[in-house]
């Protein structure tokens, strides 16, 4: 009888351990893939303006280790400035910029580059000045070689009442202006590597979404180009397909990122992603990036040059490890905010 009743409780505890293991299995997974826990880090970086706050993530994100942060700036304080900076035929690290430019709040890493030549391949503007251009002219190769695609690149601006938005530019060097789409575009394919803002309008009187397609001049205090857009009308929308950056399946390998962001009650945010540190911090698809941006609200946001470029200072110390075994990796732009 005895040993009956150890049986019993033997097979019992036996399958109350396999249903906790079960659970865990199952529960684990769950919590891993929901939104991302943000602890606040404003102490870390003081001093700090009222409006501008920092936070920081070290939970998992699908089973995998994680590490992000965010700054959060509100658009319209007149406490805070949003500028830009840019060099010639040069690149400098982020803290360089930080130091060039008096050390400001927040240095940030901005636009795609050359590294043959330095260049920016993205719209800078400062002061309402277009310092750096979109390259607009993609070779392409195999049976299409000779042959070119024209997309519009994708960047985000601060007019001078605080009011931000994201669009897909045009812009020649030429023209004082940028000239903005608010809507995506299929790119042109043709055998002109350069071409004017008359032909690009003329050969595209149609978008993809058949609707007529409006090209305004993009009146910024303040821009930064990147790409592709990730977030529309507060749902996520990667337009990678339009604007070209990533080949193939590059959108789903986890890298290093830089995006920015605004939300509908005035902030803008500014992510940086911690990656290719294998056990530490994985790094983010484009998709998972666009999904925190819209978490954290955004209405609209955008990718930005990533990977050994990702770098983010607040009052000149770093937030995320840059990627790179040098360290902070010299680039052509950033994108700055400064305390008046």
């Amino acid at each position: 009888m005895l040993k009956i009743e150890i049986l019993y409780y033997v097979k019992n505890y036996i399958l109350l351990i396999a249903i906790l293991i079960l659970a865990i299995c199952f529960f684990i997974p769950i919590s891993s893939n929901g939104q991302l826990k943000w602890v606040n880090v404003d102490a870390d970086f003081q001093p700090l303006p009222p409006n501008f706050h920092v936070y920081k993530t070290e939970n998992r994100f699908n089973g995998k280790p994680f590490i992000a942060y965010y700054a959060k700036a509100k658009l319209k304080d007149k406490e805070i400035d949003f500028t830009t900076d840019t060099t010639f035929k040069r690149r400098l690290t982020p803290l360089e910029f930080y130091n060039k430019n008096a050390k400001p709040l927040l240095v940030v890493n901005g636009t795609f580059f050359s590294f043959a030549t330095n260049q920016n391949l993205n719209i800078v503007i400062k002061g309402g000045k277009l310092l750096s251009y979109n390259v607009h002219s993609v070779p392409l190769k195999g049976k299409d070689t000779f042959q070119f695609k024209h997309p519009l690149g994708s960047a985000i601006g601060i007019d001078k009442k605080g009011n931000a938005d994201i669009a897909w530019l045009y812009t020649d060097s030429a023209s004082a202006y940028a000239y903005a789409s608010q809507t995506e575009m299929i790119p042109l394919k043709d055998s002109i590597p350069t071409h004017a803002l008359d032909y690009y309008l003329k050969s595209s009187a149609i978008d993809n979404h058949l609707q007529a397609v409006v090209m305004k001049k993009w009146h910024m205090a303040t821009a930064i180009g990147g790409g592709p857009v990730l977030v529309q009308n507060s749902q996520i929308k990667v337009t990678n397909n339009e604007e070209l950056k990533f080949i193939g399946n590059a959108i789903n390998d986890k890298h290093p990122r830089t995006s920015m962001g605004y939300t509908k009650d005035g902030w803008l945010i500014i992510m940086a992603i911690q990656g290719r540190f294998p056990g530490i911090a994985e790094g983010a698809t484009l998709t998972e990036e666009s999904q925190f941006l819209v978490e954290l609200g955004c209405v609209e946001a955008l990718n930005l040059d990533g990977g050994g470029s990702s770098c983010m200072l607040i009052n000149g110390k770093e937030t995320i490890k840059p990627s790179d075994k040098i360290g902070q990796r010299p680039v052509p732009a950033v994108f700055i905010i400064n305390k008046k």
